[in-house]
């Protein structure tokens, strides 16, 4: 893989979940549970090496394919109304994300796997709600998500960026995969807590440009990504 340039990008596109926000490991813990009622056993592990950076609809086909389960009707809307009350009392902004974000001397978007309602409310409970409305780009607004590249390569377009002029921090091998198939850089955040002590699959195609555990650190990878007082 080639060597990223110093000043080189002139957009940043942030995942959201498991960068962002810590979210990540609320929703696997979730899901874990929802599915243990309905005899299915799964555990942190297998969430986040199959299901990680992937939309909802996905994970369910995943499901429904893998372990046979027709699940009930009631079963999304149950586990997004849960979700959403455990977001409210639990999620919190990723440390030092709000102070990256207002130092940053360059435009930057969200592009994210999860709805567009989920998003917007889980960006509002995080403080972050200057990153919905325009900056905001979901897997509904194209026709394959991660880890496709068609997302990033959206939100570049809509953005009016070059794709190879893109900077994309993600934390999930899928979304690392989606970045570097649109030809973007690709920084792997690794300090959410879905990611604490478990080792970090990168195979082939998945493999970062750079990885760091604390948005404390960003400006030091790359000092002209910072805003001159």
């Amino acid at each position: 893989m080639s060597e990223w340039r110093r000043d080189m990008f002139d957009l940043v596109i942030f995942d959201c979940d498991g960068v962002l926000i810590d979210s990540e490991i609320i929703s696997a813990q979730m899901l874990i549970g929802e599915l243990a009622a309905l005899g299915i056993d799964i555990n942190l592990d297998y969430v986040a090496h199959n299901f990680l950076g992937r939309s909802y609809p996905v994970v369910m086909a995943q499901i429904r394919q893998e372990f046979g389960l027709d699940l009930p009707p009631e079963f999304e809307d149950r586990y997004r109304e849960r979700l959403l009350a455990a977001f409210e009392r639990t999620l919190r902004v990723m440390p030092h994300v709000r102070a990256v974000l207002d130092g940053l001397r360059l435009p930057y978007c969200v592009a994210t796997s999860s709805s567009p309602a989920r998003a917007e409310r889980s960006l509002v409970l995080a403080g972050l709600g200057d990153l919905t409305g325009a900056r905001l780009f979901t897997s509904t607004m194209v026709a394959r998500g991660k880890p496709a590249p068609d997302l990033f390569l959206h939100a570049a377009a809509r953005m009016g960026v070059d794709p190879a002029r893109c900077l994309v921090v993600e934390d999930s091998v899928n979304g690392v995969r989606a970045a570097l198939a649109a030809g973007m850089t690709c920084w792997r955040f690794v300090g959410g807590s879905h990611l604490q002590g478990r080792d970090l699959i990168e195979p082939e195609g998945a493999r970062p440009h750079r990885r760091f555990a604390s948005f404390a650190d960003f400006f030091q990878i790359d000092p002209a990504l910072r805003r001159q007082p």
